[in-house]
């Protein structure tokens, strides 16, 4: 019986001016994806990512779907590559975009637009300044949930990314943010920094920007994937189309369940996963919530080779 192979996708974060530029030297399939992404937005995106600047490639309306356009890169050079096919998939927030995809839920080119107007739903749904992020390191999850019932004080404030254990971040509006960091260093945390982000995502002031999102997935087609992709919202497959289009609108002003998610797919027995995309964040994260899932990174030939035979006899 072949092992269970687990499939994870990065999220805006993990990108990089220059990412996947040496995998695309060896392999093809990297650019002709980013043309392919192009094409559906009408903008060179591999260029903004090959060169920048840092500045473009970091607003939200570009780095969502140049993080989708990674990710799914990543994974038809996997697939080229004989590596092996995956038995569950999950994507850390806009990376479940990259999931759907690479699991035949959604159409890159739909998922490309989708991405671009999402974030630019999410952009307009605050105006600047007004919403902010911070990470919150070393305190349990459930006192960064109290502290911000408690630091809301009539203003929007909620814990939106359960990453790793003692790894939380928080969002909401500016003010009441601000207050929770001060709240966290007095409770103790070991760290309490505001994240360089213009949207406070996963909170309640993006619900304007999920009723949005809704409309525009009543025309988007979408299949159920054909192979299981757990969802931030509730750390389960979608039953049907229906429950899909839900789980992505709420999944917009609703917490990223990571440390679930991954101590999901550990608890079915998988041993084995892959990340596919820039960078090793989620390597990282994973790390600290399974001790019994050895997550593997696939950005660049020598990642791409070291995970093609570290499962090919598995």
């Amino acid at each position: 019986m072949t092992q269970q192979l687990a499939v994870f996708f990065p999220g805006q974060g993990s990108q990089a001016v220059g990412m996947l530029d040496a995998l695309a030297e060896s392999h093809p399939t990297v650019k002709q994806t980013f043309e392919e992404a192009s094409d559906a937005l009408g903008r060179d995106l591999w260029s903004l990512v090959g060169q920048g600047p840092k500045e473009d490639l970091d607003r939200t309306e570009n780095t969502q779907p140049a993080m989708l356009a990674a990710g799914v890169a990543v994974w038809r050079v996997w697939q080229q590559s004989g590596g092996r096919p995956a038995t569950v998939m999950a994507g850390h927030s806009l990376g479940e975009y990259a999931a759907l995809v690479a699991a035949g839920a959604l159409g890159f080119a739909d998922g490309i637009r989708l991405a671009a107007d999402r974030a630019r739903f999410m952009q307009e749904a605050v105006p600047a300044g007004e919403g902010a992020m911070a990470a919150v390191l070393g305190l349990e999850d459930a006192q960064v949930v109290v502290l911000c019932a408690e630091q809301a004080q009539g203003d929007v404030l909620s814990a939106v990314n359960f990453n790793s254990p003692g790894q939380v971040v928080i969002a909401g509006s500016a003010a009441a943010v601000a207050r929770a960091i001060d709240a966290a260093k007095a409770a103790g945390a070991k760290r309490a920094l505001p994240l360089p982000v213009s949207v406070p995502s996963h909170c309640a002031l993006m619900r304007p920007a999920a009723d949005r999102l809704a409309e525009r997935l009543a025309d988007v087609a979408l299949a159920v994937p054909s192979v299981p992709v757990i969802h931030n919202v509730d750390v389960a497959p979608a039953e049907d189309v229906e429950s899909l289009r839900r789980l992505l609108v709420e999944q917009l002003h609703s917490p990223v369940r990571w440390v679930e998610t991954v101590a999901s797919v550990a608890a079915q027995g998988v041993t084995t996963a892959l990340e596919c995309g820039p960078g090793k964040v989620l390597t990282g994260l994973n790390k600290r919530i399974a001790d019994n899932l050895t997550t593997l990174p696939v950005f660049d030939p020598k990642t791409l080779e070291a995970a093609l035979e570290a499962t090919s006899n598995a």
